[in-house]
């Protein structure tokens, strides 16, 4: 029995040796490599970079008020359309005394002008009626009266202004009625009721009451980097995207580039770009799904375009130097193929196509990558 637990322990040690070997062995042996095999095709091939800036409104109008005051009430609210002279909010007037006093004062002097003036009138229209004197006197004394009731009425007028910022000849078109310069959306109202406001003057840019734009008419504005930046052309035709609406995509026309460098990232200069937005007049407005005012956005602009043009993917361009080449394969039906290293004219790259221009003809195939078997990934 041990003799036969001692042959049998023997022969497991040379099968586990011998088999150790042979599975060496084979996995020593050179496998043959196999390569990708790539036909040229005919396609449309374009190089596009992106953009990324943000959508603003062309035209972002403060409205300011005309007089100094504190607000007392406002009819608008943020997000709301609002029409060129639609009341956005009222103010309350907070009068000078310097110029109440003075105002007042010049009521009182107008209203004393104004009873001798009275005085005056009727007593040369009683002689006149009488024919004591002439037409000409009496034409000067009406005159003169008439001049009073208007200095009374304009002093009177200029004092309710002073005071509470309207009279009663103006009261629809009062400077206490602070109203929007244009038709378009509220996008801010910086105040609230109580607040104090000043009107705009050669020391102070004044309070803004409210800030509307038109979103109808939108730009993209964005920093391009000054190796791209040579090839952009003013009317050159983009494709907006809105990150916070990816489902859509905007036509856009370039407008404007900046002949100087707005700013340097990573040691790249960026020049500022400017483009007109074409939006739907239902994406305009107020509404969770509409655009708005500052929303980041990407630009793709396309640089170069080669239609109908014979491709290979980019991964079978062997690059040495300032030359390109392909490897050829010489006999595609035989079961090793051989391959022949030719030099190639190439043109335009998406980045995983490239145009041949010559060099290769449409019906010969080439070399690509290693392909990698489950043996090697194991």
């Amino acid at each position: 029995m041990k003799k036969f637990f001692r042959l049998f322990l023997f022969a497991l040690v040379a099968f586990v040796f011998i088999g150790t070997f042979v599975f060496l062995y084979l996995n020593s042996r050179p496998k043959p490599v196999r390569y990708e095999t790539y036909t040229p095709s005919m396609r449309d091939l374009s190089k596009t970079t992106i953009v990324t800036g943000k959508i603003e409104p062309r035209d972002e109008v403060a409205v300011k008020p005309q007089i100094s005051g504190i607000i007392t009430e406002l009819l608008k609210e943020a997000g709301q359309r609002v029409e060129a002279g639609e009341v956005i909010a009222k103010l309350k007037v907070i009068p000078d005394m310097n110029q109440l006093a003075s105002a007042e004062s010049r009521v009182r002097l107008s209203h004393l002008n104004l009873e001798q003036a009275k005085t005056d009138y009727e007593r040369q229209k009683t002689l006149y009626d009488k024919g004591l004197i002439s037409a000409n006197e009496y034409e000067k004394v009406r005159q003169t009266y008439n001049q009073a009731r208007e200095e009374a009425s304009i002093a009177q007028e200029q004092l309710e202004l002073t005071r509470d910022g309207v009279s009663a000849s103006n009261a629809s078109s009062s400077n206490t009625l602070v109203r929007s310069t244009i038709s378009g959306i509220i996008l801010d109202i910086p105040v609230k009721v109580g607040n104090s406001v000043i009107l705009s003057n050669t020391f102070n840019d004044g309070t803004t009451i409210a800030s509307v734009a038109d979103m109808s008419n939108l730009i993209f504005r964005g920093n391009i980097d000054e190796t791209e930046v040579g090839r952009l052309s003013v009317g050159m035709p983009m494709e907006i995207t809105i990150g916070a609406m990816q489902d859509l995509r905007f036509s856009a026309s370039l407008e404007y580039i900046s002949p100087k460098a707005a700013a340097t990232t990573g040691g790249a200069n960026q020049f500022e770009i400017k483009a007109a937005v074409n939006v739907p007049s239902d994406s305009v407005g107020s509404g969770s799904s509409l655009i708005r005012s500052g929303y980041s956005a990407t630009a793709s602009i396309v640089l170069e375009e080669a239609p109908k043009v014979l491709t290979i993917p980019e991964a079978a361009i062997e690059f040495s130097g300032d030359s390109t080449f392909v490897y050829v394969i010489s006999n595609p039906s035989a079961n090793e193929p051989t391959y022949e290293r030719r030099q190639v004219q190439t043109g335009l790259s998406d980045g995983i196509n490239i145009e041949i221009k010559s060099g290769l003809k449409a019906d010969e195939s080439v070399r690509g990558s290693v392909i990698v078997t489950e043996d090697k990934k194991q």
